[in-house]
């Protein structure tokens, strides 16, 4: 029985702790919409979005109003544009993520993911063209968002790409260099990348989807600060008990809204998506989270400890509030979203290093961090390198979304304005010259831990 305390409790978190549905996401099967003339495909995929979607942003404002609990994004997933467009004959996907963008703004919603492919063995032809679109296709749309999944645990890592996406990423900063390089913010690099994940800009509908799914990414890292805050001087047990019942009841709202969208809209219900996703707003924080524990800045001594406690305590509560807990389901460390990582930046305690140690045992990886424009493309390969190394050895998601902002150098601010916040310029400290190792290219072999059958 839901009791006044309850309720009591759950208005706080909403009115004062900033706990939301950051997105409800439908996922969309393009693969019925296969057709070898261009022209014919893009209008099969306008049709088959804005018919499936249509009710979207209708049904999530009718959630909202009436449970009271705020819905931020909504927000639409599809097939692997690789996958999808590989009969067409053609040597462009431009013409595809225009008309996912003219798509997205018929119905409504903030993002439209999933110009993306799926390379961490080798390319098809499809995922070659895909690839080469990608800086056109950022720079000509407003709402597409692209990833790439260039590594797994069981395949190992696709060094070719690994070199082609650190050139695609300056491309892609070069070609939208008026808006500081916003193309970037839309582009991540994965490795282990789930097919089930709503938040952008990392969502694609896997290929053993259903035909259309409804998933729900549930946020709350101002929830669990103030949790923490009652918890002065108390062990780090007492600390995971608190975060893991914080996490059960943010879950279950969770899934109240996404059982609510999966019957309004008649579409199955696919996952929650517990991540405590942070925004630029005060009190919204992940690194707060982190201080409140007992961490003076953000990035000293002791953070990878605190954010592993936390990662796997949001986990636990999770998984204990719902039978389909799935994507990404921890915290995520994005630096431009964060207001406390943004300030641990500008006092020197965060740095990209850091970060990098921050990514073993956290959800994702080096997430919206600006750096210097001319950095050079092999270095930003580098850097992808070894986020997806440390990704496949411990079979977990990891990811790289950095933004090398032309012109701009250590010390100087990035506004990209709205959720995905505002971002000195971090700093890239070493120097040194990766090269000769990002030319070698074939393929990192799978670890031994892969051979598990």
């Amino acid at each position: 029985m839901i009791s006044i305390d309850n309720i009591i409790e759950t208005n706080e978190m909403i009115t004062e702790n900033k706990l939301d549905v950051r997105t409800i996401t439908m996922g969309i099967s393009l693969r019925d919409c296969a057709h070898p003339n261009m022209d014919q495909f893009c209008r099969n995929v306008y049709d088959k979005i804005t018919k499936s979607a249509e009710f979207l942003v209708k049904t999530g404002e009718d959630i909202e109003a009436e449970y009271g609990i705020p819905i931020i994004h909504k927000r639409v997933s599809v097939t692997p544009i690789a996958i999808a467009a590989d009969a067409c004959k053609t040597d462009s996907y431009v013409p595809v993520a225009e008309a996912m963008d003219r798509a997205a703004k018929e119905i409504g919603v903030n993002f439209i993911g999933g110009f993306s492919a799926l390379v961490e063995k080798g390319f098809t032809n499809g995922d070659r063209i895909l690839i080469n679109s990608i800086p056109q296709a950022l720079a000509t749309t407003d709402v597409v968002c692209s990833s790439v999944n260039l590594g797994s645990t069981k395949t190992g890592i696709n060094m070719d790409c690994v070199r082609e996406m650190g050139e695609v990423i300056k491309r892609t900063a070069e070609l939208t260099r008026d808006n500081d390089a916003l193309g970037c913010a839309k582009l991540v690099v994965f490795c282990n990348a789930p097919g089930d994940n709503p938040f952008m800009a990392g969502a694609f509908h896997g290929v053993s989807e259903a035909d259309k799914v409804v998933s729900v990414g549930v946020s709350g890292p101002g929830v669990v600060k103030h949790a923490l805050e009652a918890k002065k001087g108390a062990d780090f047990t007492e600390i995971a008990e608190t975060i893991k019942k914080t996490a059960f009841k943010i879950t279950r709202v969770g899934q109240l809204v996404a059982r609510e969208a999966s019957k309004r809209l008649g579409v199955p219900f696919g996952i929650i998506d517990l991540s405590l996703a942070p925004t630029p707003a005060v009190g919204d924080s992940v690194a707060r989270i982190i201080e409140e524990m007992g961490i003076e800045s953000c990035g000293a001594p002791g953070t990878t400890a605190a954010l592993a406690l936390l990662n796997d305590a949001v986990k636990k509560g999770g998984l204990m509030a719902s039978s389909h807990v799935g994507g990404l389901s921890g915290a995520f460390i994005p630096v431009s979203e964060d207001e406390g990582m943004i300030n641990a930046i500008k006092t020197g305690s965060l740095s990209l290093e850091k970060l990098e140690a921050m990514t073993c045992v956290c959800s994702v990886g080096l997430d919206m961090i600006a750096i210097e424009g001319d950095t050079s493309a092999a270095t930003i390969s580098g850097i992808i390198a070894d986020e997806a190394a440390i990704g496949m050895i411990n079979n977990k998601t990891t990811a790289v979304r950095v933004i090398p902002v032309p012109g701009k150098k250590v010390g100087d601010m990035v506004e990209f304005g709205g959720l995905l916040g505002y971002c000195p310029i971090v700093p890239v400290r070493n120097q040194y010259s990766s090269d000769a190792f990002i030319a070698r290219g074939g393929r990192i072999p799978a670890p031994i831990r892969s051979l598990t059958n």
